[in-house]
């Protein structure tokens, strides 16, 4: 399985750990991906944290709904009312020519959605996406979520043309079938305090 490590600055904040450290744990752990998630800094410190991230890894950067950042990381990733906005700020109406002007505009970087259920799986097939996030596996203490797939998700993964990644209450050791990437947030983040 290929770790998909969620950098949420949040959480980072809660539980103490600095950005260094959570490089060393999506390091150590053999993160193909970083998410950076951030919705408490400004912009300024946001593009700091993202150099920092480039500068300290191999690992492929993602940036979580912040299309004004895509130019400091290697991606963005966008979940569905990130979508909407950033399409009504771009004044682009249509997904399919949106997703074609990203990749014209950035052609290596990596472009993914969230999804959730059937009919977003067979949209994001018609879009030109790297891979899609696929949940909530199970429930989780950082994000309100009302949608459990649960053992659902092999049977949705096998519906996408695209890589699925499986969010949401995500652990290392988590075989899922169908499944490219495991995005693990906090439970990367445990797996360091058990070592203090």
């Amino acid at each position: 399985m290929n770790l998909y490590a969620l950098c949420d600055v949040q959480t980072l904040l809660k539980k103490n750990i600095s950005l260094e450290e959570f490089v060393n744990i999506a390091i150590k752990n053999d993160a193909k991906i970083i998410q950076y998630r951030d919705k408490i800094n400004d912009i300024t410190t946001q593009e700091k944290n993202l150099k920092f991230l480039k500068q300290n890894t191999n690992i492929t950067i993602v940036i979580n709904d912040k299309f004004e950042l895509l130019k400091y990381c290697d991606g963005l990733h966008l979940g569905q009312e990130d979508l909407i906005r950033v399409k009504k700020e771009l004044k682009i109406k249509d997904d399919i020519l949106f997703f074609k002007f990203l990749k014209k505009l950035y052609p290596t970087a990596m472009f993914s959605l969230s999804t959730h259920n059937e009919i977003e799986i067979l949209h994001a097939n018609t879009l030109e996406l790297d891979y899609i996030g696929l949940g909530a596996y199970r429930a989780t203490s950082t994000k309100d979520v009302s949608n459990i797939l649960g053992e659902n998700i092999s049977y949705l993964a096998k519906m996408s043309k695209h890589n699925v990644g499986a969010i949401g209450g995500v652990k290392l050791d988590d075989k899922i079938e169908n499944i490219y990437y495991n995005v693990v947030g906090s439970a990367l983040l445990e797996s360091v305090n058990d070592d203090n």
